[in-house]
């Protein structure tokens, strides 16, 4: 067994081509398959997540419109029957700006596809992203909308509005490295998006895990403590028992004998908006220490980063 401290990095958002990169990277994680990426190999791996229905990779990352109407109307009705997991925010008269991930996307051509910007959107999106759009084309294609203009914002766009767009637009994907307890009460936060290292899939008696499974340090026990002692032990009789279960069960069989200690990998993409519930919430007094330790150390970047708009958390 291996001891390993909890962590956090923050990504870029990707846009354009980049993308794919992205959700390459986010979804090999749930494998702990990032050694087969190479160059080239984002587009192939998108369009076999997209064949089999995992779409929830898809949500990864996500594109910012701006979208102009010579009538209100069209952007109206749009507003009443826009799914859930997009942020629109209205700047001026006949004007919107949306933000989705290519999930939110696929999930509007699906449901509206007779909307007038739905095909405008999706005769806008397909060329520029056809890995991410291109199968969901029908028979003679998205017609275009006159009256409509549609341009993608750019990052740079995007971090000069007015804060309270920003923070309702900009998204922050970062990559926990945690135990699974952290991740249980993680996930619980919406809206956001989640990729996590799967107990199902990796076997960690392989090379590329060290043939060891990694347990987070537990912060409750001081290191040479009777606690920490037994603690270890717990998780060396774990860990002993899961690869005496792998000689003749499955991953998923076996890791039904694995403690909430066990590190595990998580992405979460969130907007900016629902960072600060999840960090108001995970780093008061009242949060549980473990994510709170981590949830802390976040912090304290996004201070640095953008301190007019963490700034104003205050930690007890």
């Amino acid at each position: 067994m291996k001891i390993v401290l909890p962590s956090y990095r923050i990504f870029d958002a990707y846009t354009n081509d980049k993308i794919l990169l992205q959700i390459e990277r986010c979804g090999r994680l749930c494998y702990k398959s990032e050694d087969k990426i190479t160059e080239g190999s984002a587009e192939g791996f998108t369009k076999r997540i997209i064949q089999s229905g995992h779409e929830s990779v898809l949500e990864m990352g996500n594109i910012t419109l701006k979208i102009s109407a010579d009538s209100e109307v069209t952007l109206i009705k749009f507003l009443e029957t826009v799914p859930r997991f997009f942020q629109v925010s209205k700047t001026d008269k006949g004007s919107l700006i949306v933000t989705g991930s290519p999930r939110s996307y696929r999930d509007l051509a699906r449901s509206h596809p007779t909307l007038k910007l739905t095909k405008a959107l999706m005769l806008y999106l397909t060329p520029n992203y056809p890995v991410l759009f291109e199968d969901l084309q029908p028979k003679h294609g998205w017609s275009s909308q006159d009256g409509l203009n549609i341009k993608e914002m750019t990052n740079n766009e995007i971090d000069k509005l007015p804060v309270d767009l920003f923070i309702k637009h900009k998204s922050l994907l970062v990559q926990f490295i945690t135990n699974r307890a952290v991740t249980h009460e993680l996930v619980r936060h919406r809206p956001a998006s989640y990729l996590q290292e799967s107990q199902r899939y990796c076997r960690y008696n392989q090379d590329k895990f060290g043939g060891e499974i990694n347990f987070i340090k537990p912060l409750f026990y001081e290191e040479g403590s009777n606690e920490f002692d037994i603690w270890k032990i717990a998780m060396e009789t774990a860990e002993k028992h899961y690869m005496e279960l792998l000689k003749t069960s499955t991953p998923q069989a076996a890791r039904t004998v694995l403690p909430n200690s066990c590190k595990t990998e998580i992405m979460v993409n969130a907007y900016i908006e629902e960072w600060l519930h999840i960090l108001k919430l995970r780093t008061s007094k009242a949060a549980d220490p473990s994510i709170r330790e981590i949830m802390l150390m976040l912090l304290d970047e996004l201070n640095r980063r953008y301190p007019d708009i963490f700034g104003i958390l205050k930690t007890e």
